[in-house]
């Protein structure tokens, strides 16, 4: 009969003590900058995907169209290993180590964060143009009026308002990225799941360490969700903060 192991269990759920370990310190570091990372470069590639999309310009459209296609219809785990391996190997982009003084930006963490912000940028697209065809049309039309640019236009008028509906998908696709992160173990990125695999590796209490790696990414989503909400509450996305989905319900709202 197996005897669960309290004390490792609780060694490594109890941060002072687990952040005792390097690998799991640095591997929840790594897990929250390459999510925040991946996801400024995804929404910044989302807006200029959609905003292709919906250029007069067939040859633009035709490239965010397949941009959006390809990286939507495969699997990210295999953008990743095509990303990180394929161009090493065909040396378009070796991903070498960066060394920036007080850390090290290894190279499998570049390009999990890069397959991580492409991936991300396909599903941005549609979430923002989304947002922006919600906006009635002849506020573009009355922006133009008055003399401005379509580019003018939409950074004063067309997405301060469409922010307003990006914004709670945005929320869920983060809380996402958060989780999707853990496949960066493939191409041996050091974030949060790398770590626990390593001391696992070393005690063999895959049970006890695994329910504790859950519960640390629980904790990061969950205290995501109630930023989110506070966030949305703060832009008006709801008239009053009970009207709100609560932040478990949002635990369960990312796909």
């Amino acid at each position: 009969m197996y005897h669960f192991d309290w004390q490792i269990f609780w060694q490594y759920l109890w941060p002072p003590t687990a952040f005792q370990n390097p690998l799991i310190r640095n591997g929840l570091i790594a897990t929250i900058v390459m999510s925040v990372i991946a996801q400024a470069v995804g929404v910044i590639l989302g807006l200029f995907a959609a905003l292709a999309k919906m250029s007069k310009f067939a040859p633009l459209r035709s490239i965010a169209d397949a941009y959006i296609w390809y990286f939507r219809g495969t699997p990210l785990l295999v953008q990743m290993a095509l990303l990180y391996f394929g161009f090493g190997v065909t040396h378009i982009y070796d991903f070498p180590d960066l060394h920036l003084g007080v850390t090290t930006i290894t190279g499998a963490i570049q390009a999990a964060v890069a397959a991580l912000a492409i991936n991300e940028g396909a599903y941005m697209a549609e979430i923002v143009r989304a947002g922006i065809e919600s906006i009635d049309p002849g506020q573009m039309e009355a922006a133009k009026s008055l003399g401005m640019t379509f580019g003018l236009a939409m950074r004063r008028i067309i997405l301060p308002q469409a922010t307003k509906v990006i914004i709670p998908p945005l929320g869920n696709e983060f809380n996402n990225m958060m989780k999707t992160t853990s496949l960066a173990v493939t191409v041996g990125a050091t974030e949060l799941w790398f770590g626990f695999t390593q001391v696992n590796a070393g005690v063999f209490k895959p049970f006890e360490l695994f329910i504790v790696a859950s519960l640390y990414y629980l904790a990061l989503t969950t205290i995501w969700a109630v930023i989110q909400s506070r966030i949305e509450a703060s832009l008006g996305e709801r008239k009053a903060i009970e009207k709100s989905p609560s932040w478990l319900s949002r635990l369960f709202a990312a796909r």
